[in-house]
């Protein structure tokens, strides 16, 4: 008995190693083109385009002065380019689209979620079809319709058209929150003498916190990464971080060590969101509201 209790401790410890070591592979395998550009924002332009690469170099700040300072008044190539500009107006669009959406997407998901009504499920899957639809089969009329009432090329027009990008996802994500929120803690409210309004503000929102925070980050991704509304429908006014990372490459020469400071500086707003958005998200799973 001792003998096969020992053999099966073995092949579990063996199995788990295993495990574990085909999962770091995966994570390095997954990780390792963040790295890659992360340490080519840090590289001079001759270590970058060196063969074999080099790991160990000597880091510098002169694609980060570049993209910050150097560039914002001059051209690269035949372009001339503000990345901070860019990096400006993504943070406004994309806040004020996210921020539109939870004000109009909470309410509207509460509803889905909560109460039954007729065309109930075509509203919600009209929602849906407004996040599937190809970016490229709607851009062309958005197009013609905001030359012909002045929203091309404006912060007014961009905003509204991301929040194709995250209306859907904020109303799909939060409705399965609220279907999830007992009915007996909203009715209890009630009786105690809480008004509706008062209910949703006190009861159902902080209950549904882990649910506006995952959907807030998602969709604050979906909308920051967005290429083709921005390209099309601003000019270089208005157009976000995205596009302004386009401008350094040119038929001249192609600036990696530019563009790869311009994506590891992208990143950051998403990188503080998420690590804000997790504290939330981790709060509200470990409460319960109610014990069974």
């Amino acid at each position: 008995m001792a003998t096969i209790e020992a053999q099966t401790g073995r092949n579990g410890f063996l199995h788990k190693l295993v495990v574990n070591v085909m999962l770091i592979i995966c994570f390095l395998f997954l990780l390792f083109p963040v790295f890659w550009v992360t340490t080519m924002a840090f590289k001079g332009h001759d270590d970058i385009l060196t063969w074999p690469p080099k790991f160990v170099f000597k880091p510098t700040l002169e694609n980060f002065h570049n993209i910050t300072t150097a560039v914002r008044t001059a051209t690269v190539g035949a372009v001339s380019t503000d990345f901070l500009k860019g990096f400006g107006n993504s943070l406004l669009v994309t806040t004020s689209a996210l921020l539109l959406s939870l004000i109009t997407g909470i309410p509207a998901a509460y509803a889905l979620g909560r109460y039954r009504f007729k065309g109930k499920n075509d509203i919600a899957f009209t929602f849906l079809t407004f996040r599937f639809a190809p970016e490229l089969l709607v851009i062309i009329p958005i197009y013609l319709i905001f030359q012909q009432i002045g929203l091309y090329d404006t912060y007014i027009g961009l905003v509204w058209v991301y929040q194709l990008i995250t209306m859907p996802m904020v109303i799909w994500i939060l409705m399965s929150y609220f279907e999830d929120v007992s009915v007996e803690l909203e009715q209890a409210s009630l009786v105690d003498g809480y008004p509706p309004l008062r209910t949703f503000w006190r009861i159902i929102l902080p209950l549904a916190k882990p649910g506006i925070a995952a959907a807030s980050l998602l969709a604050f991704i979906y909308a920051w990464n967005n290429f083709i509304f921005a390209l099309i429908l601003g000019s270089s006014k208005v157009q976000p971080v995205t596009v302004s990372a386009l401008k350094f490459i040119t038929a001249e020469k192609l600036r990696y060590g530019d563009i790869a400071a311009a994506c590891v500086l992208a990143a950051i707003p998403i990188l503080i969101l998420a690590i804000y958005a997790q504290r939330y998200m981790v709060r509200g799973l470990s409460l319960g509201a109610v014990k069974k």
